[in-house]
């Protein structure tokens, strides 16, 4: 019994340490925001490249993603997250996705009509800050 029980928890801590390396952490702020806005990403690529930005081995990217209206235990100074699924990297964008973090969230009732069309945000001031451990 003790080795079956064992065995388990071998098992499930192996596929515990495996879902963690599909999901990381990381902050940015824009202009004026005084609490970072934590993000989740799920795909190893753009992992990756996000924590080249942060050790100065690629150029920082502007993060683009689509918001949900929904707060998050990992992101707790605003009523809002980006979605994991719809999260990116770019250069240039249009201005309409463009805003501080605070403009989102004293806005957020607007978001997702005229005000930021379809839900992406793009902060052009948005730098990353670091990788977060939650």
């Amino acid at each position: 019994m003790n080795k079956l029980l064992i065995g388990t928890l071998i098992v499930f801590a192996t596929l515990l340490a495996v879902a963690s390396c599909d999901e990381a952490y990381f902050a940015f702020k824009t202009d004026g925001s005084k609490h970072d806005f934590v993000f989740k990403l799920t795909d190893a690529e753009k992992i990756e490249h996000a924590r080249k930005v942060l050790k100065g081995e690629k150029d920082q990217l502007k993060i683009i993603g689509r918001i949900k209206k929904t707060k998050k235990d990992y992101n707790p100074h605003y009523s809002f997250h980006l979605d994991p699924d719809a999260i990116g990297f770019f250069d240039y964008a249009i201005e309409t996705c463009d805003s501080s973090l605070q403009y989102v969230e004293d806005h957020l009732d607007e978001a997702c009509g005229e005000f930021l069309p379809g839900c992406f945000y793009c902060p052009w001031s948005g730098k990353l800050t670091k990788e977060v451990k939650v």
